[in-house]
């Protein structure tokens, strides 16, 4: 009854949850820029905007692969509420990368295509780090369940701290922030345009944003996941984590410059291989 109740709540929830942050996100960037900005509840009369507008789609086959996107997106984030395995979790949410990158990849326009290239390098970068992310909980609680996990006596970063450095580091890659936007970025710094959404619109769009928020809230589930244990307090603690990595995200996001692919696969590789080779060397020598 328990998985029941977060796994609707992960359903009903996280599309406001993420339209909050979204919109927290925008007021905080302003801030740092010196700027008003829009209000916390924008992205929501965003949303609006886009559902009404008329449906016009490059082709028949992208509001499919879109929806697809999201649909295996909460799958994904059903399944780590529900306490399930992490590992599956986190090979679900590669699967729901590829549609989006074939839905990109489904138009003509030479921006969409470059976004979707990039798109696939991003997904080399950080994919490492997610597997090893993985293994480390398993290695730390003996189990890739999440119920598991947040059973433990004590919290993973106590063994993790270099897993987190890393996961907060390609994370920028999947929240879609500087230095890492190279396939689209939230903010009006691109130089191809809108990368791989530059060919979408109206509800395609929409579906597409949909789809971030539950992404967004599955992803700091993860981080959730660091800081929570068997202790009521540790929920708290676990929350306020959150917040602030979300702000640190923000933060960097506004004082980093993008780099270039190179730049991208070399610096997330060595922090894979730094932070998160050493930290799992250093749980199996103490295994």
């Amino acid at each position: 009854m328990i998985k029941l109740f977060f796994v609707l709540a992960y359903l009903i929830l996280s599309p406001l949850i993420g339209g909050l942050l979204d919109g927290a996100d925008r007021i905080l960037s302003a801030r740092m820029q010196r700027r008003k900005g829009p209000g916390i509840l924008q992205p929501f009369y965003d949303l609006r905007k886009l559902f009404s507008k008329e449906m016009i789609a490059v082709n028949n086959v992208q509001l499919l692969l879109n929806l697809s996107y999201l649909v295996i997106l909460v799958i994904a984030g059903s399944m780590l509420f529900a306490g399930e395995d992490l590992l599956m979790v986190l090979f679900i949410l590669s699967t729901a990368d590829m549609f989006l990158i074939m839905s990109a990849s489904s138009d003509s326009s030479p921006y969409a295509n470059m976004g979707a290239s990039r798109e696939m390098l991003q997904m080399m970068a950080y994919e490492p780090m997610t597997l090893l992310i993985a293994v480390g909980f398993y290695l730390t609680t003996g189990s890739f369940h999440v119920s598991d996990i947040i059973a433990a006596d004590h919290s993973a970063i106590i063994w993790m701290p270099g897993l987190l450095v890393g996961f907060l580091f390609t994370s920028a890659i999947k929240f879609r922030k500087s230095p890492f936007d190279l396939s689209t970025s939230h903010h009006a710094h691109q130089e191809m345009v809108k990368g791989i959404t530059t060919e979408m619109s109206g509800i395609t769009l929409a579906i597409m944003n949909i789809a971030e928020y539950y992404e967004m809230v599955l992803l700091y589930g993860i981080f959730f996941l660091f800081f929570v244990n068997s202790t009521w307090w540790s929920w708290i603690i676990a929350l306020i984590a959150c917040a602030v990595i979300f702000f640190l995200e923000v933060l960097w996001d506004n004082v980093s410059a993008r780099v270039k692919w190179k730049t991208l696969l070399y610096s997330c590789w060595s922090v894979t291989l730094v932070a998160g080779g050493v930290n799992i060397l250093i749980l199996m020598l103490d295994k």
